[in-house]
């Protein structure tokens, strides 16, 4: 054993590519926060926005079009003898084209920073060359946004059609260079569920990772001493890139370092795993929060140094420990429940969790680009602006939908922040960074937060603007949308997942339609945009279920409740609460598939799950998502569902005024609300009013989102109500 130390350790904190291009993830804003307070050095590394750099450069270009200008030429004489003229056309432009991407490369990455001065090429002048040009390269994305333009092109457009440029670059690299790149790795899912992990870890060695990835890594400047290298895997499409990182260190730095995995892919997918190959890649893994589990960590190599934990015995709270000892890999589960040194972790997570700020001081916002992927203002909040992403709070305060991993303590083991220390936190890295956007991201906002940050806001003259996750429910009356629009909200993304009242109980979501009708047309009327997540594909869903679903939803559009949604396929997770329901014979229509073990091929991670039926649903996605993408343009909304489809489908049993019926008895309710007394207590009462200008005849008139309003002088406060005046619960 080395002898004692006292020097703090280095903490170098990564996030491997790629997750989203336009803001920095938000995991390592907490791990940072969190190692400073305990006084160690310690460095934030977004090395997706890095990678995106090394590629979307001149040096960058010039190097992919060397690689693999040969095999796009292969590919290109391919595709024309099997007589797709388009592929080949397009390979051989871009190869035609190599010198003016090259030129122009540096200027599209600078238009699409608007807020930066750092050098000439994102000035309005160059935005015109790039538009009205004509020597600028076109890809086929910027020619058909061109072609469908439907309004007179100028320089407005410009920063629409660099982000049109990129995708047509990545559309390029992926066919011609790495099958497995994508600009934009979020949604991503792999499965890794039915692959062993010598399967899973060739994505390491892809060629973006190989010929741009490992050049990048090479040039970070690491401290000297000890560290502690923590990489986040939030979704699957990053998994790759985070075991080259882990190599990368292992090998370049080996006994020197300790390299921890985790995150949110890990949190699910990883959650048991023993594969001893991972010790190639990591020396732990660790689950949750991470708190506790690297506060202690953190003290033994601080007191005994990396080495010590070579051939570490004992268990770590939530840390999976994988020791080569000898060349045999001995993996430590993490320490067990039910102890005290457990249940004092926990408290501790759950304090730190409630009081931690995150710190962005390592991240310089101005380099990010703001992508313009679509023109539906809520749809493209996800890739436009430099939002700060934090939580409001950690884990689901419902934590019951069927679908959902609710057994895991990320979801389940909710936990509020300090929502005063929270605002104070955030409003200071905003005017630090010059930002004041935030995003909350992860689990729901529960809405007495919500209203406490717009208070927080409303009294420091609201300069920040927020969105972010929410439930659906009866809480969001008019009253609360009006003080949370006036207290900075813009946006709310949710889950409607099933838009039917059975789909709903079958999947405990916990509210009904009048609820969630009700709170849409609040916040719409307040002005907020509106989000919702739909699945489809259930194990109960029959074909009429998920028409009428989907018939709700247009009905949603066509009365202007959404701004745009997303749909997804339903995929059945060991971690869920439906799986948990199924084991204890609770749910006998639904039947699990396990996957088969492959000879000498253990799987790697088992959390999805096939399940008999799955398939049926399959054949609806793509006419669910073209339509979707109609409706939150404002086409189509009136054709019937079942046209949609090139198919014979049910046709839809939902009256065709069953959401305006809803959305009437909103109004009713409503109504009835604004009638009833205000409360005595003051401090619940809001004006949002404005000034109150004097007029004649002894009224008086004021604004208010737009309209103009007028009343006598003493006319009883309940005319005010839904016209500036709120009442808070």
């Amino acid at each position: 054993m080395s002898q004692e130390k006292t020097a703090k350790t280095n903490v170098l904190i990564i996030q491997p590519p790629i997750v989203q291009l336009n803001t920095a993830y938000p995991s390592g804003a907490y791990l940072s926060a969190f190692f400073k307070s305990l006084g160690h050095e310690t460095k934030w590394l977004d090395l997706s926005l890095a990678l995106y750099y090394e590629i979307f450069s001149r040096s960058g270009l010039t190097k992919l079009f060397s690689l693999c200008e040969k095999n796009a030429l292969k590919l290109a004489d391919q595709a024309e003898k099997s007589g797709d003229e388009a592929t080949a056309f397009n390979l051989r432009r871009y190869l035609a084209q190599k010198d003016l991407w090259i030129e122009w490369i540096d200027f599209i990455t600078a238009i699409l920073r608007p807020g930066s001065r750092d050098n000439i090429s994102s000035g309005y002048e160059n935005a015109h060359r790039f538009v009205f040009g004509a020597h600028v390269p076109r890809g086929n994305r910027m020619e058909n946004y061109l072609a469908n333009l439907g309004h007179d092109l100028t320089t407005d457009d410009a920063r629409s059609l660099a982000s049109f440029a990129l995708a047509d670059l990545a559309d390029f690299i992926t066919i011609a260079f790495d099958r497995n790149f994508s600009l934009v790795r979020y949604a991503e899912s792999l499965t890794v569920s039915e692959s062993s992990f010598a399967e899973v870890e060739k994505g390491a060695d892809s060629p973006i990772l190989k010929e741009f990835y490992e050049s990048l890594l090479r040039k970070l400047e690491i401290a000297e001493g000890e560290s502690l290298v923590l990489i986040s895997i939030p979704f699957a499409g990053t998994f790759a890139a985070a075991l080259a990182t882990g190599r990368f260190f292992k090998k370049q730095f080996g006994d020197s370092v300790y390299v921890c995995f985790g995150g949110g892919f890990v949190n699910t997918e990883l959650r048991e795993t023993n594969e001893p190959s991972l010790v190639k890649y990591c020396d732990a893994i660790c689950y949750d929060r991470g708190y506790a589990s690297y506060k202690e960590l953190a003290m033994r190599i601080e007191q005994l140094g990396i080495d010590s934990l070579s051939g570490a015995s004992e268990p770590i709270f939530k840390l999976r420990q994988f020791v080569n000892d000898s060349g045999s890999v001995c993996v430590i589960p993490p320490l067990g429940e039910g102890s005290d040194t457990y249940e004092q972790s926990l408290a501790y997570e759950k304090e730190i969790t409630s009081s931690l700020i995150p710190d962005f001081s390592d991240i310089d916002f101005s380099q990010y680009p703001r992508l313009i992927d679509d023109t539906n203002p809520m749809h493209r909040l996800w890739s436009d602006g430099s939002w700060i992403k934090a939580y409001m709070a950690h884990g689901c305060y419902w934590h019951k939908c069927a679908f959902c991993d609710v057994t895991l303590d990320y979801v389940k083991g909710y936990c509020p922040t300090n929502v005063s220390k929270l605002y104070q936190g955030l409003l200071a890295q905003c005017r630090e960074k010059g930002v004041y956007g935030i995003h909350f991201v992860d689990e729901a906002m529960p809405p007495a937060l919500m209203i406490a940050f717009a208070r927080e806001n409303i009294a420091h003259g609201s300069p920040i603007t927020w969105w972010g996750n929410v439930r659906f429910e009866k809480s969001f009356t008019r009253d609360v949308a009006d003080f949370l629009a006036y207290g900075g909200l813009i946006g709310v993304s949710a889950g409607l997942e099933s838009a039917t009242g059975n789909g709903l109980n079958a999947i405990h979501k916990g509210t009904d339609l009048e609820s969630i009708v009700g709170a849409c047309c609040a916040f719409k009327e307040a002005g907020i945009l509106v989000h919702a997540y739909m699945i489809y594909g259930y194990w109960w869903e029959k074909e009429q279920d998920l028409i009428n679903s989907m018939e709700t939803l247009r009905q949603f559009y066509a009365n202007g409740l959404l701004d745009s949604c997303f749909w997804h396929k339903f995929v059945l997770t060991r971690h869920s609460r439906v799986y948990k329901e199924w084991t204890e014979g609770k749910i006998p229509d639904l039947k699990p598939i396990d996957p088969q073990e492959k000879q000498n091929a253990p799987l790697f991670a088992k959390n999805g799950l096939h399940f008999e039926g799955e398939k049926k649903s399959q054949k609806y996605g793509a006419f669910l998502d073209y339509s979707l993408n109609q409706w939150m343009h404002g086409e189509d909304l009136e054709k019937p569902v079942q046209k949609w489809f090139d198919f014979q489908v049910a046709r839809p049993t939902v009256p065709k005024d069953f959401i305006e019926k809803i959305i009437e008895k909103y109004e009713a309710k409503r109504d009835e609300i604004f009638k009833k007394p205000l409360p005595e207590d003051k401090a619940k009462i809001f004006w949002l009013g404005g000034e109150k200008v004097p007029l004649a005849n002894g009224k008086i008139g004021w604004f208010y989102m737009g309209e103009f309003y007028t009343a006598k002088k003493n006319a009883p406060e309940t005319e005010f109500r839904g016209k500036g005046l709120c009442v808070l619960p």
